[in-house]
């Protein structure tokens, strides 16, 4: 009321005081409406009063940070200090109530923190250039000019230097104050200045992360490399390496490479000198600021930690590391092998069979020596991986005539010739050798064949390759042999190897492996024989007719159960086959499971041979295992379904059983079925 009255006065010396002093009034008693219009018009004045404008700054930013306007706030501030920054700090303690200086001062440090930042005005800035406009327009007068003025690009550190010297005089024990009054000097290239603050900063708390992190920088800049590598070192031992994130927003680009550059250098010197976890410990440090100061991508940065979180165990993270340069560069060779071997020390055999392929196809010289420098377990695995993931690849492709993935023959091709050169295994040139048949170079192959393991290899399995290079100009039965010696030894070898042969060429050698196992098998060269037959076996695609020989073969050599799997794979066949030959059959798979002691299916066999041609299974029956020892069988099985009470069944192995040989056993037997089944007719 009093204010008021003044302002009725005639009198209009203090008009602008009365104004600013009745605006704070109006704010104390919450009505900002009124507040903020006794402020404009001292601010829009023709004539302002410094003074007055000062206070009507101040309350007016104070009303902007309750509608959420805290940048605005902030330069209602600014504007006041640079007016004059004792009144500034006068009419703060003065006028602003103590519950609402805290958070005044507040956010006062986060607006100049950003306004370093560059996330406020110029760029990135919250407020539009059309509200900056509709500004311009309302405050022709002093406000228009100081504005243009102080919020230019080049005003931004002066401007914010002005608001932390305001806070620190409020405040002298804010740390965060001091620190922002640093930054603004160190962007007005003030920078010994800014090392002063900072010192006497770190003198009152030697541990503090923020100040160490940017008296390092500032030591770097001016040269003394040897300060700036210990207050990097007490910066680690802090273990607070998020407070450069802010920093760098503020450093100059220039200081931003400077940073990196050194950290980057002084880790490798660190991983140069000593080994242990301590030392890559603090390497990792420095390569994180240095990742940190490049933006978060350096790649060299990036590949080297990655490979210092693997000496540490810590394969995830180094994963990580090598997923972020991927990302990036998804051909990047290092990144690719490196990954590899970190799946490898996981024993993820998947996936680092797939980063060392790919790797390989991008620049196979440079990971082989890389493959080549692991310990020799760790090369064992890596060329078994390789193999075992190439073979199966290729197998599938002659299989299927189609690659799994995305894979090609060509990055078959690249693993092979890789193999070839990290180990000189015969099992590598091997697979070398399929892989050039398959690409259809079979001179480049025979080639390699005979540079590797001569004219004449004493190898079966390079034996075999070298006859079917050679097909052409030899002799099937010539071919057959070194064929017959892989078949004992490795059917899939020989199955996969005659994917390489025509449908003509293989009848031709199935003929002649078979004619000469034949011969053999009379001479009783059972062994020689079965490595004949298997490959007239497979040559025939399973061909009856030699599943039967290598059954006979099988059984002379008691190697029952292989015996039987042939004449399974007889028996499924039977089609268009006489009743004679499919007798045959059932008495050689009888005779198979009885030497097996599986009596119950061989009494069904035998019951289904007398079925189909009971003459021939008779002498069949006869010849072996003898009428009289089969009817014993059959006896036993027959008073097991009777035990049972499964008379049916019981009954018809009875009466097969005495087809056979008219057993007195097998008579009361029957004798006994039919008196305990007189009540139900069995026939």
């Amino acid at each position: 009321e009093m204010c008021e009255e003044l302002l009725a006065a005639e009198q209009n010396t203090y008009h602008n005081t009365l104004l600013a002093l009745r605006g704070f009034c109006s704010l104390h008693a919450q009505d900002h409406h009124r507040a903020l219009q006794d402020f404009q018009r001292v601010i829009e004045h023709d004539s302002p009063h410094p003074n007055s404008c000062i206070k009507a700054l101040c309350g007016r930013g104070l009303i902007r940070i309750s509608g959420g306007s805290n940048y605005l706030t902030a330069l209602d501030y600014i504007t006041a200090c640079q007016l004059k920054l004792e009144e500034t700090i006068f009419t703060i303690k003065s006028y602003v109530p103590w519950n609402q200086r805290g958070l005044l001062l507040k956010v006062l440090q986060e607006e100049g923190q950003m306004m370093l930042q560059k996330k406020r005005y110029p760029g990135g800035s919250s407020v539009t250039l059309s509200e900056k406009s509709n500004r311009a327009v309302h405050v022709p007068n002093l406000e228009g000019v100081l504005f243009c003025w102080l919020f230019s690009p080049s005003r931004d550190a002066p401007g914010v230097f002005q608001l932390a010297s305001l806070l620190v005089e409020l405040d002298s024990s804010d740390e965060a104050s001091r620190i922002l009054c640093a930054d603004a000097l160190y962007q007005m290239g003030r920078g010994e200045e800014a090392h002063k603050m900072l010192s006497l900063a770190l003198s009152r708390k030697p541990q503090r992360a923020p100040v160490l992190a940017r008296l390092a920088l500032l030591q770097l800049k001016r040269g003394f490399v040897q300060d700036g590598n210990q207050l990097l070192k007490r910066l680690i031992r802090t273990g607070d390496s998020s407070c450069l994130l802010p920093i760098l927003d503020i450093f100059q680009d220039e200081d931003r490479k400077l940073l990196q550059s050194h950290c980057h250098w002084r880790a490798l010197a660190i991983l140069k000198g000593r080994q242990e976890g301590a030392a890559i410990k603090e390497a990792i440090a420095h390569l994180s600021f240095a990742i940190l100061a490049a933006g978060g991508y350096a790649e060299d940065c990036l590949l080297t930690r990655a490979r210092c979180y693997g000496r540490l165990g810590q394969m995830k993270t180094a994963i990580f590391d090598f997923n972020a340069v991927l990302k990036e560069d998804p051909r990047n060779v290092q990144a690719l092998s490196g990954r590899g071997f970190v799946h490898l020390a996981l024993r993820q055999q998947k996936e680092a069979v797939q980063d060392l392929i790919s790797a390989l196809k991008v620049e196979a010289g440079a990971v082989i020596p890389a493959i080549l420098s692991l310990k020799p377990e760790a090369q064992g695995l890596v060329t078994g991986w390789l193999l075992q993931h190439g073979r199966a690849a290729l197998t599938e492709l002659m299989a299927t005539k189609d690659l799994p993935g995305e894979e090609t023959l060509g990055d078959l091709l690249t693993v092979a010739k890789a193999l070839t050169q990290i180990c000189r295994a015969a099992q590598h040139h091997i697979f070398y050798t399929d892989v050039l048949m398959a690409n259809g170079e079979h001179q480049e192959a025979l080639k390699l064949l005979q540079e590797a393991f001569g004219h004449c290899p004493a190898e079966d399995s390079a034996r075999a390759r070298l006859a079917v290079l050679q097909l052409q100009s030899r002799t099937v039965a010539g071919a057959a042999a070194p064929l017959s010696v892989l078949a004992r030894r490795d059917e899939k070898d020989l199955a996969f190897l005659l994917n390489f042969v025509d449908t003509k060429q293989q009848q031709h050698l199935a003929q002649a492996a078979a004619q000469h196992g034949k011969v053999l098998m009379k001479g009783h060269h059972h062994e020689q024989a079965l490595g004949c037959l298997s490959l007239a076996v497979l040559a025939s695609r399973d061909s009856p007719r030699y599943l039967r020989r290598r059954a006979a073969c099988l059984m002379h050599l008691k190697k029952y159960e292989k015996a039987l799997k042939d004449m399974e794979k007889v028996i499924q066949g039977h089609g268009c086959n006489s009743p004679k030959t499919r007798a045959g059959d059932h008495c050689c798979q009888g005779f198979l499971l009885l030497a097996l002691a599986q009596e119950e299916a061989a009494v069904q066999h035998y019951m289904e041979a007398l079925q189909l041609d009971e003459p021939l299974a008779l002498g069949t029956i006869t010849n072996c295992p003898g009428r009289e020892s089969l009817t014993k069988t059959f006896h036993k099985i027959a008073q097991y379904h009777f035990e049972k009470q499964r008379y049916e069944e019981a009954w018809k192995v009875t009466d097969y059983g005495l087809k056979i040989d008219k057993s007195s056993e097998l008579q009361k037997l029957k004798a006994r079925l039919k008196r305990e089944a007189s009540s139900c007719s069995i026939h």
